[in-house]
């Protein structure tokens, strides 16, 4: 068996070849600029554009014009909250969101409380999804924002942004969702949710890093000021020169993602379960978060277990993960958020399986990561 196998698919995904061969022809001769209407190479570069900003709409059942390119999902969140919040401050500074929002959506409500506004951080169920009634008491008449992730990045808990969004719209209360987890695994429609503003990246669904898009409704028109001041592109929310391959990139992948959701989901969920079935009996084995109200690929386990602290440390032939790829801390905030303490929030494992991933390397893992916490248990595991 080859190793490390890769078990970190909310981190990163591996690149689709298919994904890379779409963008190829934009790293080479096709690299006009899509700003460059007056030649055929910067025609060319913004028809490659358009076509993939209608792919992503199409993912979320979206018109393209409403879609803007960002640099990935913590630009998205920071253009969403920042934008809607600083022009939307005569009506009000109060904000809502919840304990277990990744750390792009924590950090810059914190940010905005120096600027004067006021943020109330509700609490999730131990379950870790967020209750519909203490989410309706926090909205007040002057909550200008509300920001709530639809797949949460470590436990993989589904929210139901759906009626959330109908409390904000009947509140007046602009609506945000990080997406960056959800697209290829939850059937997303912004025809039919109540959602302003939303969130999204490309190298979580097989496509490059370093592009993401926010859904900026504009029917009716949502208000935001700018974050990036320049050239005015990007309908004048988001200045600088388009990255036409990556661009080209994050629309092949969330097109192919739609194209194989029916299918690959159900897969994940497979591989998931097989993997959850082998290590499950285990005693002090704690799985986080509800198991149905789940995406397909995401396992999420605290080890109750005695000479335990530093196990995913050892784990060198499988790549999985303590907490989200993007916090500096040690222990889980989400984790903690839901109850535990610090020693077993500290001690978690998230395992999340992918596209690439077979039954022969969900078998072996598991069984490497089962011995592994038997070790622990019999105080054999060498630090």
């Amino acid at each position: 068996m080859q190793t490390p196998i890769y078990l970190d698919n909310s981190a990163t995904t591996p690149l689709d070849p298919a994904v890379l061969e779409a963008m190829l022809p934009f790293l080479r001769g096709e690299f006009g600029n899509p700003a460059s209407g007056t030649h055929a190479l910067g025609r060319a570069a913004s028809r490659a554009v358009e076509q993939a900003r209608a792919d992503v709409a199409k993912l979320v059942n979206a018109e393209p014009r409403d879609i803007a390119w960002t640099s990935g999902a913590t630009e998205s969140n920071n253009l969403a909250i920042k934008g809607a919040a600083l022009a939307g401050r005569k009506r009000g500074k109060h904000l809502v969101t919840v304990q277990t929002e990744h750390k792009a959506v924590l950090d810059t409500m914190q940010w905005l409380e120096k600027q004067g506004f006021e943020v109330s951080y509700l609490a999730p169920r131990k379950n870790g999804l967020l209750d519909i009634e203490t989410f309706r008491a926090a909205l007040r008449p002057d909550t200008v924002l509300a920001s709530v992730m639809l797949v949460n990045n470590e436990i993989g808990v589904i929210q139901d942004v759906a009626a959330l969004g109908a409390l904000c719209r009947a509140n007046g209360t602009l609506f945000h969702v990080d997406a960056a987890q959800a697209t290829g695994k939850v059937a997303i429609d912004l025809t039919q949710w109540p959602v302003d503003l939303m969130s999204l990246t490309a190298h979580k669904t097989y496509g490059p890093k370093g592009i993401g898009a926010l859904y900026a409704r504009r029917s009716p028109q949502v208000r935001l000021e700018c974050q990036m001041h320049g050239g005015g592109h990007e309908r004048g929310l988001r200045s600088g020169t388009l990255a036409t391959h990556q661009i080209v990139g994050m629309g092949a992948a969330l097109r192919i993602a739609g194209e194989l959701m029916a299918e690959e989901v159900p897969r994940l969920r497979a591989l998931r379960d097989r993997f959850w079935s082998r290590i499950k009996d285990v005693p002090g084995v704690i799985l986080n978060g509800d198991l149905e109200q789940r995406i397909a690929n995401n396992l999420n386990i605290s080890l109750d277990i005695p000479n335990c602290d530093s196990l995913v440390t050892t784990l060198d032939d499988i790549a999985v993960s303590s907490t989200s790829a993007c916090s500096t801390g040690g222990v889980s905030h989400v984790l903690q958020a839901l109850g535990s303490d610090a020693s077993i929030a500290g001690n978690s494992i998230r395992i999340t399986v992918g596209r690439f991933n077979t039954v022969e390397e969900i078998d072996w893992a598991a069984d490497y990561l089962r011995k592994k916490i038997e070790d622990c248990r019999a105080g054999r595991l060498a630090a």
